[in-house]
C-alpha cells in the first residue's frame, strides 16, 4: 500500500475537523496506522508536504493519531522502505509543472496542489487521500481523467458536507 495524503486525514484522525462523523475519525485513523505498519508514503523531495503537515499539526505535542503519524514520517522520511520522495519541477511557488491537469492548477487551493502533483510524479501514481475536503469532489473526475485518483476515505461524510456547502451545485460523482 501506498499513498500521498492530504493534511485533511492527519486534521480528521486528530479530532481536529468539525462535522465530520466518528467513523470518519475511525477510518482516518485506522488507515494512518495502516500506513504506518505495513505502506508506504510518498511525499516530495523539497518537504513541501512535510511543511503543510507541521503547520497545522505537531510531532512535539502528540495528541492524536495525526500527529503521531507526522513524527513517525518525520523519523522515517530518509527510509525508502516506508517513505518514498518524487522530485517536483516548481515553476513558481506553489505552481508545478509536474501537475496532472494544466489547465486545473488554478482552480486548485495552492496548498492541495503539492499532492497532487507529487502523486502525478510517481511512476506508479498512487492514490491520494482525502477525507472532509469537499471542494475535491469538484476536482476528482478531472483529476482522474489526468491519471491521479484521489480516494475520500470519508465518502458519505464528504459528500453531506459538499451538499451544505454549495446547496445550488449539484452533486459531483465519487471518482
Amino acid at each position: 500500500m501506498r499513498a500521498v495524503i492530504d493534511t485533511n486525514v492527519l486534521l480528521v484522525a486528530n479530532g481536529a475537523h468539525a462535522g465530520v462523523s466518528p467513523d470518519c475519525v475511525l477510518e482516518c485513523i485506522e488507515r494512518l496506522e495502516a500506513l504506518m505498519k505495513h505502506g508506504r508514503v510518498v511525499i516530495d523531495d523539497a518537504h513541501l508536504i512535510l511543511g503543510e503537515y507541521k503547520k497545522r499539526t505537531s510531532p512535539v505535542k502528540t495528541k492524536g493519531v495525526g500527529d503521531v503519524f507526522l513524527k513517525w514520517l518525520l523519523q522515517r522520511s530518509a527510509n525508502p522502505s516506508h517513505v518514498e520522495q518524487v522530485p517536483l519541477k516548481s515553476s513558481t511557488h506553489q505552481v508545478f509543472e509536474n501537475f496532472p491537469d494544466e489547465a486545473l492548477q488554478a482552480e486548485v487551493d495552492p496548498p492541495d496542489r503539492v499532492f497532487l502533483a507529487t502523486a502525478a510524479e510517481h511512476p506508479q501514481r498512487p492514490r491520494v487521500w482525502q477525507a472532509a475536503d469537499c471542494k475535491w469532489l469538484d476536482w476528482a473526475q478531472r483529476l482522474k481523467a489526468a491519471g491521479v485518483t484521489v480516494e475520500f476515505l470519508c465518502p458519505n461524510d464528504v459528500c453531506r458536507i459538499y451538499k451544505k456547502k454549495f446547496p445550488q451545485k449539484a452533486l459531483p460523482l465519487l471518482p
